[in-house]
């Protein structure tokens, strides 16, 4: 019995043996099975171009118009009429508003009596003046007479032809007449004091007329400019006067339309350094806020007076030709400026390059489809892409899309991808 279950025993014990054996052989097998060759994975490249390309700077703009006119009342009065449509282009000279002139219409009326008044007035200064003078030439036509008797009289008197009660009122009527001849010379004078004082008031009545017929032309608000009429910001029926905060509406000129960026100092001194006040400018775009270009290149106008010490930056002002008056101000577009060429410059994606604590680099597939990172040096941007000083060479593949599945040394399969466009060409 003891010898049967020993051999009981050892069979189990064989039997256990061969199936861990049996178990270990299956896993071996499956882990070989398991360990091929893995698939090359699948990545987009694109190659490097070398070509002449511009290099662009860029600023956020602000439109404004040429011409900013802002319209306000004069006068005091109320708002009649509107003559415009709001939004709408205006000509030079064209009624906006009309102010009730009935007021100064009353003022101005009565200027104008006040002035022919001042008129006769003066008219009556005239004619006193008239009088004064033809009472001074009888009074020296009096005086020559009583000169002459007394001049007559006194060698008459000491020969004894004449009495000396004769002679006596020669002489007194002389003095009385020379003493006429005074009275009426001051009354001459007078006379001329009162002509200057009545054309002085006519002078003033006048001003006063032509003050009054200002004031009731100021009734009529009309537009100073061509341009475009913004909104009406006091309605029919309103008050309306000088020291009203608000102006009744505002007419700009926006062809050409006026663009105003902030240029940084640095870049201000650069580009005065590159271009001479004699050269001639390069052209300007205007970038929309939808993305699209201005049809129409502007101009380099003028820089501003002084940097802003707060931001360090100085207004630039460019002028853009805007036909049908399509572009308003207080838009914001991007005003762009090629600013140089870089012959000859290699260009890649943004997306292909890698940056690690200022240092940049690329994965690159070589003719073998194997990937080599290489470090490169960077230039400026243009758009999407990088400018590469050095590192590569043209013809050069880089990955763009799949960097994250590939290391150095691996194969892959490359699949090019769309060429990013250059900005401008």
């Amino acid at each position: 019995m003891r010898n049967r279950s020993h051999r009981r025993i050892s069979e189990l014990c064989v039997a256990l043996l061969l199936g861990a054996i049996s178990f270990q052989l299956t896993g071996c097998g499956r882990s070989s099975a398991g360990a091929a060759e893995p698939t090359a994975p699948e990545v987009e490249v694109v190659t490097v171009e070398q070509k002449d390309i511009p290099v662009y700077r860029e600023w956020i703009g602000t439109l404004d118009g040429m011409v900013n006119a802002a319209i306000r009342a004069q006068v005091t009065g109320y708002l009649l009429t509107q003559d415009y449509s709001e939004g709408s282009f205006v000509k030079k000279g064209q009624l906006l508003f009309q102010i009730d002139p009935r007021p100064l219409q009353a003022a101005a009326d009565q200027a104008r009596g006040q002035l022919a008044q001042a008129n006769g007035q003066l008219a009556q200064a005239h004619a006193q003046y008239q009088q004064s003078e033809a009472q001074l030439a009888s009074a020296e036509a009096n005086q020559r007479k009583a000169q002459f008797d007394e001049d007559r009289y006194t060698p008459l008197a000491k020969e004894h032809a004449v009495t000396q009660q004769d002679l006596d009122n020669a002489v007194q009527n002389n003095i009385s007449a020379k003493a006429q001849i005074k009275v009426a010379t001051s009354q001459v004078e007078a006379a001329k004091a009162q002509i200057e004082a009545a054309s002085a008031g006519v002078e003033a009545a006048k001003a006063a007329l032509e003050a009054a017929n200002v004031n009731l032309g100021f009734t009529k608000l009309y537009s100073p400019i061509d341009g475009i009429a913004g909104n009406a910001e006091i309605q029919i029926g309103n008050l309306v006067s000088p020291s009203s905060p608000n102006p009744v509406t505002a007419v700009s000129t926006v062809d050409p339309i006026k663009v105003t960026f902030a240029v940084s100092e640095q870049e201000y001194l650069r580009l005065s350094k590159q271009y001479k006040p004699t050269d001639p400018t390069p052209p300007l775009e205007l970038i929309l806020a939808d993305g699209t270009v201005h049809p129409h290149q502007g101009k380099y106008a003028f820089a501003g007076r002084q940097v802003n010490q707060s931001t360090g930056a100085i207004e630039a002002t460019g002028l853009f030709p805007n036909p049908g008056n399509i572009l308003r101000p207080g838009q914001y577009g991007k005003v762009r400026v090629a600013v140089e060429t870089l012959p000859g410059a290699l260009l890649v994606p943004q997306q292909a390059v890698s940056e690690l604590q200022g240092n940049y680099q690329v994965a690159a597939v070589d003719s073998n489809d194997t990937v080599s990172i290489k470090p490169i040096h960077v230039g400026d941007q243009i758009g999407s892409l990088w400018v590469v000083r050095d590192g590569l060479n043209p013809g050069d593949r880089v990955i763009v899309d799949g960097i994250q599945k590939v290391g150095p040394g691996m194969h892959v399969k490359p699949k090019a991808a769309r060429q990013t466009p250059v900005p401008g060409n």
